[in-house]
């Protein structure tokens, strides 16, 4: 049986990954501050702290891992007007991501048998952008060039790919023109990712890629009328 550690496994794309490997016969620690779904093992750690990861592995005990899912961060992009962010602040967000997928990896290194896959969970954000989102984009296009450099350093025992979701809801108060702005004709659902999950980690011949699952729309032309 397969072993996956997934971060951020109690947010809503997290949950859906642990689900669809579970379901898909793998076994699953659920690295988080909260507890992680049914049918995983919760393992409570801060992926931004570098003591917090080391006990985390070592509260795990594995001595062999097969996938590793850095999905972890802090979810809300707009932290305020640029001239109001603390460093604080933006150290915070920037550890949640980038430095939590650089611990991470780092320790899932050593404990990889013969082959591994890191994926890293990026973001549309890393190429466009709102207001006031300065240091959740940084992260993210950090976390894309992280991610081919770790392909070329780790290769080819390791793949590293990352995966760039667009909008991604429950389903809950959305508005017609939510899903027919995208040119799928919908807004994406946790199993969107959770299948590129399932993909990329049997995917042999992709490294050091992102995969972007949007509905299309970082390629559609926006325009007010």
């Amino acid at each position: 049986m397969k072993k996956a550690i997934v971060t951020g496994a109690a947010g809503l794309i997290g949950q859906g990954i642990c689900t669809a490997l579970v379901d898909d016969g793998w076994t699953v620690a659920a690295f988080d501050l909260k507890s992680g779904p049914d049918h995983t093992r919760s393992v409570i750690c801060d992926v931004g702290d570098e003591a917090s990861v080391k006990a985390a592995f070592a509260e795990l005990g594995w001595d062999r891992l097969d996938l590793l899912v850095n999905n972890a961060g802090i979810a809300e992009p707009d932290r305020g007007p640029m001239t109001e962010l603390s460093l604080a602040e933006w150290r915070k967000v920037v550890d949640s991501h980038l430095t939590g997928a650089f611990l991470m990896s780092r320790a899932a290194i050593s404990v990889f048998g013969d082959e591994g896959v890191i994926i890293n969970m990026v973001s549309t954000r890393a190429c466009m952008s709102e207001p006031n989102t300065e240091a959740y984009a940084a992260s993210k296009g950090a976390l894309v060039a992280l991610t081919h450099a770790m392909a070329i350093s780790l290769g080819p025992k390791v793949r590293v790919n990352a995966i760039a979701p667009g909008w991604i809801s429950d389903g809950q108060d959305l508005r017609p023109i939510d899903h027919a702005q995208h040119p799928v004709g919908r807004v994406g659902r946790p199993e969107d990712i959770a299948g590129a999950v399932l993909y990329l980690a049997g995917a042999g011949f992709i490294t050091g890629q992102v995969l972007t699952l949007d509905g299309g729309m970082t390629r559609k032309m926006i325009y007010a009328e």
